[in-house]
């Protein structure tokens, strides 16, 4: 697959649609690699410039695609060709990834949400994909690398041996679990998948997509859980605002 790939803010980033992602997880299955695939965000975005163990796990990944329209309207202002449909978040790609998996056979091991939040959202997935192989584990675990709860977690995985190993702790835990782990993860695709499953299951609402296409998915969820995402929301823009303004200056 040709990679269509831009530094933008001062991160790497692929312009990749929901069918070029799923193809990649099928190379990697058929040529037995391990590759991580990640997202950016503006959040993450944030968090890279902030978090050594960020820029870490990034520096590991095999493809990051773009989780946020605004990166995609910023890409577009400093003249990348960047499409709408390479912003792809886990609200629209964790169905045609399971519908992918289940005519794949494709085993899929998803550690995240609370207890009992994860099975929830298997079931439905089940449901929707009758022969979709599918494994859970919650995530509130002690995350530390050496504790029990961490260890019997790689363990349950690599018993699984699963070809779509998806972590949604939210960020940073997910990464820095995902770098903590990497070397003893049996898996041939390790993606970054937040709330993935917490929409599934319904424990988390989905925004309307159309406010995804417009760049307002943002807004929907702060109105939703303003005690927990104002800052992500109205404080760090004004970091990323600021890193903006650098590169145009420079370009």
């Amino acid at each position: 697959m040709k990679r269509s790939s831009y530094k933008l803010l001062g991160v790497e980033v692929d312009a990749l649609s929901i069918p070029q992602l799923n193809s990649l997880i099928a190379e990697a299955i058929a040529s037995n690699q391990k590759w991580i695939i990640a997202n950016h965000n503006l959040h993450s975005l944030y968090l890279y410039h902030h978090d050594y163990k960020m820029r870490a796990f990034y520096s590991k990944a095999d493809y990051v695609h773009i989780d946020g329209m605004p990166l995609v309207f910023i890409g577009k202002l400093l003249g990348f060709p960047i499409k709408r449909e390479q912003r792809v978040t886990y609200a629209d790609w964790i169905w045609p990834l399971m519908a992918k998996a289940a005519e794949n056979n494709w085993r899929v091991f998803y550690l995240g949400s609370k207890p009992g939040v994860a099975e929830k959202g298997a079931k439905i997935l089940r449901l929707k994909f009758p022969h979709l192989l599918i494994k859970t584990a919650h995530g509130y675990i002690n995350n530390r690398q050496d504790s029990r709860e961490s260890l019997n977690t790689v363990a349950t995985i690599n018993k699984y041996q699963p070809d779509i190993l998806i972590v949604g702790m939210g960020m940073p835990r997910q990464e820095h679990w995902i770098l903590d782990n990497l070397h003893h993860l049996q898996a041939h695709t390790i993606l970054t998948g937040g709330a993935c499953i917490d929409y599934v299951a319904g424990a988390v609402p989905t925004p309307p997509r159309w406010m995804g296409t417009v760049g307002f998915e943002w807004l929907y969820r702060l109105l939703r859980e303003p005690k927990r995402l104002w800052r992500r929301y109205l404080l760090e823009p004004w970091f990323v605002a600021k890193l903006l303004l650098r590169e145009m200056i420079n370009v």
